[in-house]
């Protein structure tokens, strides 16, 4: 007497006395898998109210299980990934996506479904490997009709009475593997909400069939142990806002909604359910499918070579992409062609927040995170992807041609020799990949800085006169061009972002070998990077050159007028007054859409042209007096403290600037005898044109004699 125990799904076979307890019939195997399954999901609902219950104890110790931030999470958190450049490599989502936060690539209904399917898909597995063991045993009928002969005796005919094949007929590896994989099957479309459909009865039915078949011998194909499946939906529940109506597709209907009559109750474990899950199923289906190949025998190999793999795949290619593909165009396209979508929004915080959390203004990023999800699917992903950034990019384009058409500033930055200045300029080291072109040593650096501001600024002024009907009078435009910038750096470093850890299967044709030309999508994409950040740079740069003419605009008023004036200046002049209060203004409406290093690049500019626009209009002033020249200095400081206000600005070389300007006035208080002593001694304080304009004024009082200028010259030539 000897006993053999043999786990079949969870149960015993036991051979004892000459006795084969009998077998789960047939019939039930379906049932149990179902039990299974179902069992699973309540032990992890279970699970998941515990921990709730939990969440002081579990916040103190500080756990991280996935179960945990399933069931805490109170709302969308992105993916604590690694963090390039101060942003989540998680953050590349969608701002206008069709998919509610946690439906999105990396939200709680993903990492719910992805964690569930995985813990039951472990579990079947196992099970499924304790009866490929068994069937081993089994179908050994040399080994196990000898143990037979010790249990019972053969028949009148000389056959045994039990033959392995009764055994076997009902629980072959192929049946059990057809019948574990419709019902993960059907578990993933109640996760999907859609139902299967088989060709010509539904799953449960051809359980009964195969079942009610004799013992036959294995295809090589495995066609008859095959599932094919369809696709429909049972509802219309939305997973996103105003979707509802578009979930249900051309060849799917609300027909056969009961064909499930008993449930998994994967709602009560999963936020969301909806097609857009498809993209957390794919690759647990995907390793199952390689473990299950991995246990297989030889000669039933070709088993692992189709069904549940094959229904996934198919339902991603027919239904999911396409799907998204439509969600997403109606998405952008509503996005980039309402009025709203160009008006920057109000921001209750008056300071600029990059994180991806808290929102950035307009676009906020346009790259799809599904590819990494299902990376065999990455360049059909990758081609919509592409075509999404062209309409964008498009409607970008027209949005700041819009802004900028006819306005002088546009055209200044088109020319060739302010742009060449602008790139050598080292303000420009802050604009998103623009090297600045220094070809000097760091001891002459602040010479070479100087030198091209004069430059600039010498070009700036020679357009002079100024007109308004030339500058952007409108403050909305402005805003609007710094927040377009910075959501077009952004799309920028997303794109790029993603090309680092897009698929290898991204870049492949069709036919599986590698494709690394000009139209690959990570080169295509690569080349919309480069589109979308220059953009940007020109919307700094219009924004920089525009204050710049602002100021210029403004100042001119100096010019060609007197400085007459008969008692001390206690205000600024008006047009400074009115220059001052608009560089507040701008400042604050644009201080929420771009960080502080762009603020400084687009107001930085104003000292530089302000201070050489005072200095060089004293040759166009007709006269001036002391009080005058206390007007002007009182100018210059109103200005002064206007930029300082600017928190991201330099206030110290804003000072040394206009400082520069109150004393070269300042020289205009003194006799001819103690300006010529003041320019001996600081003879590369000014350039010579403007010591010489000091003497050109008209200046009441003054006494300069006929050989002044001769004399000034002499002094600066030596």
């Amino acid at each position: 007497m000897w006993l053999l125990l043999l786990p079949v799904f969870g149960n015993v076979y036991l051979f004892k006395d000459c006795y084969l307890s009998k077998p789960i019939n047939s019939q039930r195997l379906r049932p149990t898998v179902h039990e299974i399954i179902t069992s699973r999901i309540k032990a992890h609902a279970h699970f998941i109210n515990s921990s709730r219950s939990g969440i002081d104890q579990v916040t103190r110790t500080g756990t991280t299980s996935l179960q945990f931030l399933k069931g805490q999470l109170e709302s969308y958190q992105l993916s604590k990934q690694k963090r390039q450049h101060g942003m989540s490599l998680a953050g590349t989502l969608l701002a206008v996506s069709p998919v509610s936060p946690v439906m999105a690539p990396t939200g709680k209904s993903q990492v719910a479904a992805k964690e569930l399917l995985d813990s039951i898909l472990d579990c079947l597995v196992r099970i499924f490997g304790n009866h490929v063991v068994v069937g081993e045993l089994i179908e050994s009928k040399s080994s196990l009709q000898s143990d037979m002969k010790n249990l019972r005796p053969m028949s009148t005919d000389g056959n045994f009475d039990f033959e392995a094949s009764q055994v076997i007929g009902r629980y072959s590896i192929g049946f059990s593997l057809t019948v574990l994989q419709s019902e993960i099957q059907q578990l993933i479309c109640e996760i999907l909400r859609a139902t299967p459909e088989a060709a010509s009865a539904d799953a449960a039915v051809q359980t009964a069939r195969l079942a009610s078949m004799g013992p036959t011998k294995e295809k090589s194909d495995g066609s008859e142990d095959g599932l094919t499946f369809s696709f429909r939906f049972t509802d219309a529940t939305s997973s996103g806002p105003n979707q509802g109506a578009n979930l249900i597709r051309q060849g799917w209907s609300k027909k056969g909604s009961n064909v499930l009559q008993e449930g998994y109750g994967t709602a009560a474990v999963l936020p969301e359910q909806g097609i857009y899950l498809a993209a957390s199923i794919y690759r647990p289906v995907h390793q199952f499918t390689d473990r299950i190949a991995s246990m297989l025998p030889k000669r039933n190999s070709q088993l692992g070579n189709d069904g549940l793999l094959s229904f996934v795949e198919t339902f991603v290619k027919d239904h999911l992409l396409p799907t998204m593909f439509v969600d997403y165009r109606k998405s952008v396209q509503q996005a980039i062609s309402s009025p709203a979508a160009f008006r920057p929004r109000a921001h209750p915080n008056a300071t600029y927040a990059s994180s991806i959390e808290k929102g950035r203004p307009v676009l906020q990023g346009l790259v799809l995170a599904w590819a990494q999800a299902m990376p065999k699917f990455a360049a059909e992903l990758m081609k919509h992807v592409q075509t999404f950034l062209e309409r964008t990019f498009e409607r970008c384009r027209t949005s700041y041609t819009e802004a900028v058409l006819e306005k002088q500033s546009y055209m200044v930055i088109g020319r060739h020799d302010i742009d060449k200045l602008m790139r050598r300029d080292p303000a420009s080291a802050c604009l998103p990949s623009a090297p600045v072109q220094l070809n000097v040593r760091n001891s002459s650096y602040e010479s070479f800085s100087t030198d091209v501001e004069s430059e600039l600024s010498d070009l700036l002024l020679n357009l002079r006169p100024i007109k308004q009907e030339n500058l952007i009078r409108d403050n909305n435009k402005l805003v609007l061009l710094a927040s377009l910038s910075d959501s077009l750096e952004y799309v920028a470093d997303s794109i790029e972002r993603l090309v680092q850890v897009m698929p290898v299967s991204a870049n492949q044709m069709e036919n599986g070998m590698p494709s690394r030309t000009s139209s690959s999508p990570s080169q295509a994409l690569t080349s919309f990077a480069n589109e979308y950040r220059k953009l940007a740079i020109d919307c700094l740069k219009v924004l920089r050159v525009e204050m710049q003419l602002e100021t210029i605009f403004h100042l001119q008023q100096m010019t060609h007028r007197e400085y007459l004036e008969n008692q001390d200046a206690e205000e600024p002049d008006d047009f400074v007054n009115l220059l001052a209060a608009q560089i507040t203004r701008r400042d604050e409406e644009i201080a929420p859409f771009v960080a502080g290093a762009k603020r400084n690049y687009i107001f930085g500019g104003i000292c530089s042209i302000a201070a050489n626009a005072s200095i060089k209009a004293l040759v166009d002033i007709k006269s001036i007096n002391l009080f005058g020249v206390q007007q002007i200095c009182r100018n210059a400081i109103a200005l002064e403290q206007s930029l300082a206000a600017i928190p991201s600005i330099d206030g110290e070389a804003i000072q040394q600037k206009l400082e520069h300007v109150r004393s070269y006035y300042e020289l205009l208080n003194m006799k001819f005898e103690a300006l010529l002593a003041f320019v001996t001694e600081h003879e590369h304080l000014f350039t010579l044109g403007e010591y010489i304009n000091l003497l050109k004024v008209h200046i009441p009082g003054r006494e300069i004699p006929p050989d002044a200028l001769n004399q000034m010259k002499g002094i600066l030539s030596h």
